[in-house]
């Protein structure tokens, strides 16, 4: 069996989301999202760590708060950085020597079905570097900055890209090493395409939500309960078929 290192980001300022809390430690249900996040992970198989990434501020706060959750969880607790790439870059440091894959997963991206994790695990293994993705459906504009639509673009082709983002970690940690020091990455797979190693795409929906703003946690929340039902299953329930 792959053995796989998990790297949990949660060191964003979480600017959009407002309000005192920051989006992973915001309540979903009555649990942190960055805890509904971790438990997609801690009790596979093939995970054989778990790492959070948290902003140097939240280090000992978190360490305190949560002291029970990393103990049971089995977390490594990581300083972060102040831009998302360098968090996961600080964390590829403290990779345990024993994983083959390295997964990285947004703190606040919850609502993930164990057969999308277990397909991008899969075909990461087999290819070196996959992420799960979603094809755009709806039509798409650029925008000028008056506000004005410039063009409509073809969705032909074009998906949005999700987490798990899962990478041999030879090649991930050979792909941060090249990163040129003005280069700011948006997300893993765009670190690897720069040294031209595939990543392939597995297909997933708009279920596998990131929370952004505030008003995505009422929408997390009922996927989460949904899902709940069946986590490996990909049948849409009510909730989900009205939203997508």
């Amino acid at each position: 069996m792959t053995k796989v290192a998990v790297i949990i980001p949660a060191a964003g300022a979480g600017q959009r989301f407002g309000g005192q809390t920051k989006k992973p430690f915001a309540l979903l249900d009555n649990r942190p999202v960055f805890i509904r996040s971790v438990e997609l992970f801690i009790n596979r198989p093939d995970v054989c760590q778990t790492i959070l990434t948290v902003a140097p501020d939240d280090y000992d706060v978190v360490r305190e708060k949560y002291a029970a959750n990393i103990m049971i969880m089995g977390l490594k607790l990581v300083k972060g950085g102040a831009e998302r790439f360098e968090s996961v870059r600080l964390a590829l440091d403290a990779v345990d020597e024993a994983a083959e894959l390295v997964c990285v997963h947004d703190a606040v991206r919850p609502c993930v079905l164990e057969k999308w994790i277990d397909d991008v695990f899969a075909e990461a293994t087999k290819s070196g570097a996959a992420i799960l993705a979603a094809p755009l459906s709806g039509t798409i504009k650029r925008v000028a900055g008056s506000g004005v639509i410039d063009a409509t673009v073809s969705r032909e082709g074009l998906y949005e890209a999700q987490t798990p983002q899962v990478f041999r970690k030879d090649v991930l940690k050979k792909a941060y090493a090249a990163l040129p020091a003005d280069f700011k990455p948006t997300d893993d797979a765009q670190v690897v395409e720069r040294t031209g190693h595939g990543v392939t795409v597995v297909v997933t929906d708009h279920r596998n939500l990131k929370i952004t703003a505030a008003g995505d946690m009422s929408i997390a929340a009922a996927l989460v309960k949904e899902m709940a039902r069946s986590p490996r299953g990909q049948a849409l329930g009510a909730f989900e078929e009205a939203q997508w």
